[in-house]
């Protein structure tokens, strides 16, 4: 990781000001959550436990402020969530509304970007606004899974650099590939983007122009989801935000 870039981590964990105590924690094949008493943060749930974890009992147990810090781990089943302790924290309806944040679920986060003749780069299987692919000049999605018409994730090092958009997933933070991908198109409007996103608003500092994800508001319907491993998006279950420069 880019040393330079290390101090995003550092302000993300600096914020988390809260000793609120986990008491449950799940890991689905698509979602992780963390829930306290008064609050569920949501996190992609990244297999990936070829290293030990950083701490071996689990989160359950510890303060929000403490297990963020496994967002760092490179156990990344931990690093998942640590990522949804930290949102736990940071995504709430009560920190949206103080930030102003709140938007309705249709809002797309490039919502006031003219799309029309932009090369657009999108880090992670998303299908971006509608009307992307007729109005861009080109869009390239650069996938770790490709999917048909995705470009393996090797090929950001030559795509990002002609990007004049780049949608990233929040995912990004668990896998520790945000900075790089940042270092990769500073020229670019940059947006952190889906259900992983902390609202964070100390991230703007690094790079990046918007981010945008959700709270959870219907608690119980969420951990079923994940529980269950239901296909869907979580969005029904919350409440969006966007947050700008």
């Amino acid at each position: 990781m880019d040393r330079n870039f290390l101090p995003l981590y550092d302000a993300l964990f600096a914020g988390v000001d809260s000793d609120a105590v986990i008491r449950r924690t799940l890991f689905g094949r698509r979602w992780a959550m963390t829930e306290t008493p008064d609050s569920l943060g949501l996190a992609m749930a990244t297999p990936g436990e070829t290293v030990p974890p950083l701490f071996a009992d689990g989160l359950d147990a510890l303060s929000l402020r403490r297990a963020s810090e496994a967002v760092m781990s490179w156990n990344l089943r931990e690093a998942s969530l640590g990522l949804a302790a930290a949102n736990a924290f940071y995504n709430t309806p009560a920190r949206i509304e103080a930030l102003g944040a709140a938007v309705s679920p249709d809002v797309y986060s490039t919502v006031g970007i003219d799309l029309h003749g932009l090369t657009v780069g999108i880090i992670g299987h998303m299908h971006g606004p509608e009307g992307l692919r007729e109005q861009a000049k080109a869009v390239y999605i650069m996938e770790r899974v490709p999917q048909p018409g995705d470009y393996p994730d090797a090929a950001c090092d030559w795509l990002l650099p002609r990007c004049d958009l780049v949608l990233i997933t929040g995912s990004s933070l668990i896998n520790k590939t945000l900075p790089h991908l940042l270092s990769l198109c500073p020229q670019a409007t940059t947006i952190l983007t889906g259900p992983s996103v902390p609202l964070c608003p100390a991230l703007l500092d690094f790079g990046l122009d918007r981010i945008a994800g959700m709270a959870v508001t219907d608690r119980g319907a969420m951990a079923a989801h994940v529980r269950e491993n239901r296909r869907g998006s979580p969005y029904p279950y919350g409440q969006s935000f966007l947050l700008m420069k």
